[in-house]
């Protein structure tokens, strides 16, 4: 039963492979060769990039098509899966099929792989036969599992940059706003200047001056950025800003404290790292390098020890 089990695995997983590199064959090899020895026409570089957008097109549309099959119709609300993805900057309509599609290749790519490979290893290791089921269940799991590990990761390491260059951000907004500037005007400076040193922040800054010149209330606009963001310290940013339109108080002075409070916060979680330097060191000084002091400093002793007990 398992043999049959592993074929019918395999061929699922080649004729998968075959219609992908169907897809991402060009479709019109020789209509790009023609374009490219025409005088005027786009040069071989151009042609490349215009080959891999289209490869990258396809392979989406794959990814899409598969993971609406296995996404199933949309719950009212946002779902925990569009949080993380737009807590990790995938923000496209189709961000969610290409997801689902990505673990349903993974867990179907790696499983198949792991059967093709396990009894290999079986037969090398003389491993039961059994164990080959075993190994292909968790490799398939493994798939499903990683890419949302891969996301989550991605979504903390935007957290911390944001994190990191927000307070720099507020005292540039303090300052636009102080020169003169209207807060959509120094917002939109500000996710200029700080795209420098943060990308993420000044993304969604962005996003959010956008959003105001399509004709959404800042309120809302404001709410949308610490929705996508999902950080305390923007939705506290957030209320008072909104807060301070509401009640008609000095926006550069609100800024001006919130962003000293940020600046204090960011000087105790340093602080806070620090202290825990010792802590994380101790681990790798016990089990790591107190053994090879030890090793190298009593060897010797004990090895003479050991000769004069055997001597007497």
């Amino acid at each position: 039963m398992i043999p049959y089990l592993i074929a019918l695995l395999v061929a699922v997983a080649v004729t998968g492979l075959v219609l992908l590199a169907a897809q991402l064959v060009p479709a019109e090899p020789e209509l790009l060769r023609r374009l490219q020895t025409l005088p005027g026409g786009e040069g071989p570089a151009a042609l490349e990039r215009r080959r891999r957008q289209a490869r990258s097109e396809r392979l989406q549309q794959l990814l899409s098509a598969l993971g609406s099959k296995i996404q199933g119709a949309p719950a009212g609300g946002q779902s925990s899966v569009e949080r993380l993805l737009l807590g990790a900057g995938y923000v496209g309509p189709t961000a969610v099929p290409i997801y689902y599609g990505v673990k349903l290749a993974a867990t179907i790519g790696i499983g198949a792989l792991f059967f093709l490979f396990s009894p290999t290893i079986a037969s090398a290791l003389d491993l039961p036969r059994t164990l080959i089921l075993v190994i292909g269940i968790w490799g398939a799991a493994l798939g499903w599992v990683a890419p949302t590990f891969i996301v989550a990761s991605r979504a903390n390491r935007r957290k911390k940059d944001i994190l990191r260059a927000l307070p720099d951000a507020l005292d540039l907004l303090v300052v636009c706003v102080e020169a003169g500037l209207g807060l959509n005007q120094a917002m939109q400076r500000v996710a200029e200047e700080i795209s420098i040193i943060s990308p993420a922040l000044g993304e969604q800054l962005g996003l959010v001056n956008l959003e105001i010149r399509a004709g959404t209330p800042r309120d809302d606009a404001l709410r949308n950025l610490a929705n996508r963001t999902d950080l305390d310290d923007l939705r506290s940013l957030t209320a008072v800003l909104i807060q301070t339109e509401r009640f008609g108080t000095s926006v550069a002075q609100a800024l001006r404290i919130h962003a000293d409070t940020l600046r204090t916060k960011r000087r105790q979680r340093v602080e806070e790292a620090s202290a825990k330097t010792a802590i994380k060191m101790l681990f790798p000084l016990v089990f790591c390098i107190f053994p090879a002091l030890f090793l190298v400093i009593l060897g010797p002793g004990v090895l003479q020890a050991l000769k004069v007990l055997g001597d007497m």
